[in-house]
């Protein structure tokens, strides 16, 4: 058991280290020998816990996206009506994004070089479980009518997520403008307010409306 708990702690503290040197410098800039300088371990060791750089850079990342990725997977299996599951979708994912920033921030910023290949492995190794999980879950909620059927549920997800990495992204600047100040210090009320614009825009329409 104590040598399993030291290879979990070695494995753990080489995360620790590569998500600090990876949102410093970039996953460019930086070598496997300085994450196991600063994780105070052997580069044997970060090899033999990941593998490879982009290995160890998906795991940084889902990590960063484990407290999300469990509720979507709840939601997916839980059958939760649309009105509260949306709700704590925005709140937990807004939460998971202003915690982890580090993080986040290495996201966008890899996002932002235009690198299709690195594009294309976070949405297939890291995003696309939870992704899938969220569309079917709302098609799922327009087949009990909770939905309108003319609806995108990939277009309501990419809102909704979009909405808040710009609230992550931009707060400083909300908290100087008079009409979303109290938006900007208040993340709480700003998803729950996101996911009732949402609600309401999305929900079905009345006959002969």
């Amino acid at each position: 058991m104590q040598d399993g708990d030291t290879r979990a702690a070695g494995a753990q503290a080489v995360l620790d280290a590569a998500e600090a040197l990876f949102a410093e410098r970039g996953f460019d800039g930086i070598s496997m020998a300085a994450i196991a300088r600063r994780a105070g371990v052997s580069k044997a060791t970060v090899f033999h816990h990941f593998g490879t750089k982009e290995a160890l850079y998906l795991a940084v990342v889902r990590r960063a996206c484990r407290r999300t990725s469990e509720l979507i997977r709840s939601l997916d299996e839980g059958g939760e009506p649309l009105e509260t599951g949306l709700g704590r979708l925005a709140q937990t994912h807004l939460a998971s994004l202003l915690e982890q920033g580090a993080v986040a921030r290495l996201i966008l910023r890899e996002l932002l070089t235009g690198r299709q290949e690195r594009a294309r492995t976070l949405a297939e190794e890291v995003f696309g479980d939870d992704h899938a999980r969220i569309v079917a879950y709302l098609e799922r909620a327009q087949a009990r009518g909770e939905l309108a059927a003319d609806v995108e549920p990939g277009l309501l997800v990419t809102v909704l997520f979009g909405a808040e990495v710009l609230f992550f992204l931009a707060r400083d600047v909300l908290r100087h403008l008079p009409a979303t100040r109290a938006l900007a210090e208040d993340p709480a009320r700003f998803a729950a307010g996101l996911a009732r614009l949402l609600l309401r825009g999305a929900a079905p329409r009345e006959a002969g409306r």
